[in-house]
């Protein structure tokens, strides 16, 4: 296997397809090295044309970081961290719909998803990405000096409970109802990528309820805005799926949202999602927050 990746860049604000690697076998510290540093410049990494295993797909996230067990949704039986994604064509709803980013109402949130197409419908179907950095580098010094003083309450109560988006019945996922369960942790709004230092919003139009120390009502304001801001077309790419496709962004910098516009169709796709290593877990974490009256 020839271990010279093509990297081919797909929107200007983030993206990029990489070609000329099978990430179905064991890859080199050198290969992974170089499809780090892709994820790291682009923010969001595309490869086609894999053909994954279960099993190699969790080797492959596992090369990034330790793997994720999500804490409401049931994963595969052999593979706990390995989260099937179904609509069936009788599924009203999809999961994922909606711009969001994944895992920030962890106290130490996934750094990144990767995304596998095993069935996909015959049109519609994409998924679409923002980069967080670019919202971030757009806005006035002003609200940026503003932005990085603050911090904000992040919580899956509101996703996953039994009134939440993700909690309407599917006919092929297992969601478990959070309420009573998820804390509620507080994360910086701006936050310095690790590896490159570049900043970027870190607020969630799922998980994200209040600034630390504000109420919901004081917040709401100026969280539509950057809800709104952040997902400006400039900021933006698209990505077409086909059978065999694999998507991995970067959960700290980019949000997504999973189309639902294929009405009676089966979309099947596997997710891994990676977390922080242990060793630096130490430094970072979130908190948890207190009631604000």
């Amino acid at each position: 296997m020839s271990e010279t990746l093509k990297i081919r860049r797909t929107a200007g604000a983030l993206g990029a397809e990489i070609e000329g690697v099978d990430i179905s076998r064991e890859l080199s510290d050198r290969v992974i090295a170089a499809i780090r540093a892709a994820l790291n410049a682009h923010q969001v990494i595309f490869f086609r044309d894999q053909q994954l295993t279960p099993d190699q797909q969790v080797r492959f996230g596992a090369r990034f970081g330790p793997l994720n067990i999500h804490p409401y949704v049931a994963g595969m039986t052999d593979h706990p961290e390995l989260m099937e994604i179904i609509k069936e064509p009788q599924d009203k709803l999809n999961f994922g719909g909606g711009w969001h980013s994944d895992m920030s109402f962890l106290e130490r949130p996934a750094i990144g998803s990767i995304l596998y197409a095993v069935e996909i419908p015959e049109w519609g179907g994409d998924t679409l990405f923002a980069s967080q950095a670019a919202a971030y580098e757009a806005l006035s010094p002003g609200l940026k000096r503003t932005l990085e003083g603050l911090k904000a309450v992040h919580s899956a109560n509101r996703e996953y409970s039994a009134a939440g988006h993700s909690a309407q019945k599917r006919s092929s996922m297992a969601i478990a109802e959070a309420e009573g369960l998820a804390g509620e942790y507080v994360h910086p709004v701006v936050l310095p990528h690790p590896e490159t230092g570049r900043k970027a919003l870190y607020v969630n139009p799922a998980f994200t309820i209040r600034f630390d120390g504000w109420t919901a009502r004081e917040s709401k304001p100026l969280l539509d805005f950057l809800f709104q801001h952040c997902r400006y077309e400039a900021f933006t790419c698209r990505f077409q799926w086909a059978k065999g496709s694999v998507a991995f962004w970067d959960n700290r910098s980019v949000w997504h949202f999973a189309l639902n516009d294929y009405p009676g169709q089966r979309r099947h796709m596997r997710r891994v999602t990676v977390d922080p290593w242990p060793e630096t877990m130490a430094t970072g974490a979130g908190r948890r927050a207190e009631a604000v009256s």
